[in-house]
């Protein structure tokens, strides 16, 4: 199968195209290149021949032959996406109903989209399923359900979309982000010897590795359309819903030494306890590999293996919205997150001799 992957150079897109090609499948990525500086170690035996271009820009040109497009490259994360709420709609929502859009006018089958379970922001219920009332806090989350609800129409007996809500995602990757919550408790845990929550840590969140959310991709890829056609799966494991006070105290654990305190409520509403039994049941050979403590014992040896200075860890390679601000900042991209073209270096006059006397 020929699968075009977009976002190959972000933090689950370096994870999933190796595992593609490694099962036997052509990948074709497409990438802006806003994080290329943010490569933690070398993890990838397997890279593929990249387009980089805002998803924005793709052609249908782009889309000849390919069989799957697996779209998860939008502005990620809250933080990012209340950055510039307008580009982030025009990225995440438009850019990516529009890119369904075009696959589907091509002639393309499967399109596997990478939606949240942020969508579900604050739940009443004690587990929220795939039927759930959706209640999204940010402009990130709204976006995807805005995606999960244009795209869904499009579906017929020539495209088939599948919406993936992937818990909130950790481990270790090549093109590594701090930004999320275990990542950046090990991080600190591993350079500060100090984890010092500004919450209680009370609030529920769901936790999924970067491997088994890309395990989830393969196997819908792989499934029988009849299985995953305009279906909607939580993507992790019901046993793996945390308190955030619980992921904080296993990684102290992990990283032995380290100090443990929390404070107050911090002012962040979101909770929620997330089923995944539908992908468990109804998904075939998806089942989770990885748990948070597994995660951190990765993270612990990954930190260990390259000596990770304190530096690196707080670097804006490695957290999106200090990468964003950056290129911003120095003009790289627009007021569109479009790359800017560099300014022509004014040429050096060249000095006129006066002519020798003979």
């Amino acid at each position: 199968m020929k699968i075009l992957v977009t976002g190959t150079e972000g933090y689950l897109g370096s994870l999933l195209a190796p595992l593609l090609m490694k099962q036997g499948h052509e990948v074709v990525g497409v990438d802006t290149g806003f994080y290329k500086v943010g490569w933690l170690y070398n993890g990838s035996q397997l890279t593929p021949k990249t387009l980089n271009k805002d998803i924005r820009h793709i052609t249908a040109e782009d889309l000849q032959g390919v069989d799957a497009v697996v779209h998860m490259a939008e502005l990620s994360n809250d933080p990012a996406g209340q950055l510039a709420p307008h580009i982030t709609y025009e990225i995440n929502h438009k850019g990516s109903v529009r890119l369904a859009e075009l696959a589907k006018e091509v002639g393309i089958e499967r399109f596997v989209y990478m939606s949240s379970c942020s969508v579900y922001g604050v739940a009443t219920e004690d587990y929220v399923t795939e039927e759930s009332s959706l209640n999204p806090q940010t402009d990130y989350a709204k976006c995807k359900t805005l995606v999960e609800r244009d795209v869904k129409p499009l579906a017929d007996d020539n495209f088939s979309p599948t919406f993936m809500r992937n818990a909130t995602a950790y481990g270790a990757s090549p093109r590594m982000r701090f930004d999320i919550v275990l990542n950046n408790l090990s991080g600190l845990a591993w350079t500060t010897k100090q984890i010092k929550m500004t919450s209680d840590g009370t609030p529920w969140r769901p936790l999924v590795h970067g491997l088994d959310i890309c395990k989830a991709i393969l196997c819908t890829l792989e499934a029988p359309r009849d299985l995953v056609h305009n279906q909607v799966f939580n993507v992790g494991d019901t046993s793996h819903n945390y308190q955030i006070k619980e992921v904080a105290e296993t990684i102290a654990e992990v990283f032995v030494g380290c100090q443990l305190s929390f404070g107050q409520s911090d002012g962040d509403n979101r909770s929620y306890r997330v089923s995944f039994e539908k992908i468990n049941s109804q998904l075939p050979g998806f089942k989770c590999d990885w748990n948070a403590r597994l995660g951190a014992e990765q993270l612990y040896n990954v930190f260990t293996q390259i000596d990770m200075t304190a530096e690196t860890f707080t670097s804006r390679g490695f957290t999106r919205l200090k990468q964003l601000e950056y290129l911003i900042r120095t003009n790289q991209i627009d007021r569109n997150f479009f790359w800017s073209q560099p300014s022509p270096v004014a040429k050096t006059a060249e000095v006129q001799k006066e002519p020798a006397v003979v």
